[in-house]
């Protein structure tokens, strides 16, 4: 067993000794998207700087904890903040939740982001189901000496999105009156918000999205087996786009105010799962 793989035991063991139960889904809730957690049944939080080997989030609008609960009675472990790449945590820091989920016994993910529109048919408040990525970091958290214990060498990226889950959740958009739109997401590693030049250059790849997450932890899910879905609140239109200079403060507000249509979404989803 590999360090690595030791630490994510470690953590998992840890974890069951403050739970109760075995969640079978996990949600990781971006900027400004917190809120779902709170629809938990019975929740048990715990803070991220409480768990062994776990890193801890910096960034406004992340409340840096794990909540464990019930919905609709399913299992489920919520990440109220994710780790980004640009925090300064390596590939395989910024994933290592999605292997520790894999050892309790997660078989499905589901990830959300606040991101910017470079589709112009996309607007501010608008939700998309991604269902495909284009890697513009050129890196990822499978670089190095694989663990087979953790997944294979060279994971199939064919379906990085359930194509089973996106038609569900159009389903279940269709069923509560929600515009869902669909897309690419491109990851970028920021901080910096993106520069005019490299929109156009994003666009010309086929990115209908821009963000700084979800791509590590879309790649860490399928090496390790499990199902993904992914939504995104666009909080913004891309640099060049809009008219206006960025302000992370804005996309929070606006991610806050997305996040009622983007619980529904979910909770009927997981309600139809």
């Amino acid at each position: 067993m590999s360090e690595y793989a030791q630490k994510i035991l470690e953590t998992s063991l840890h974890l069951q000794q403050k739970i109760t139960i075995k969640p079978r889904l996990a949600i990781i809730l971006g900027t400004g998207l917190g809120g779902l957690a709170d629809h938990l049944e019975n929740p048990i939080r715990i803070l991220y700087e409480d768990i062994v080997h776990f890193p801890t989030s910096t960034v406004q609008g992340h409340q840096g904890q794990l909540v464990f609960g019930k919905l609709f009675g399913k299992e489920v472990v919520m990440m109220q903040g994710r780790f980004h790449y640009y925090e300064g945590y390596t590939m395989r820091e910024v994933v290592y939740p999605l292997y520790v989920f894999k050892q309790l016994g997660v078989e499905q993910v589901i990830l959300t982001n606040a991101c910017g529109a470079i589709n112009e048919e996309y607007s501010p408040g608008d939700l998309v189901v991604i269902d495909d990525f284009i890697n513009l970091v050129f890196d990822n958290p499978l670089i190095g000496i694989n663990d087979d214990q953790l997944g294979p060498r060279f994971p199939d990226m064919s379906e990085p999105y359930s194509n089973k889950l996106i038609e569900l959740a159009h389903q279940c958009a269709d069923q509560t009156g929600i515009a869902l739109k669909q897309g690419v997401y491109g990851f970028f590693s920021g901080p910096y918000y993106e520069t005019k030049a490299e929109i156009q250059a994003f666009k010309r790849l086929g990115c209908d999205l821009i963000g700084m997450s979800t791509v590590p932890e879309t790649i860490a899910a399928n090496h390790a087996g499990m199902n993904v879905l992914a939504i995104a609140c666009v909080t913004n239109m891309a640099t060049g786009i809009q008219k206006v200079k960025h302000d992370h403060l804005k996309v929070v507000e606006i991610a806050n105010k997305a996040s009622e249509q983007l619980s529904v979404l979910i909770e009927t989803i997981v309600k139809n799962s």
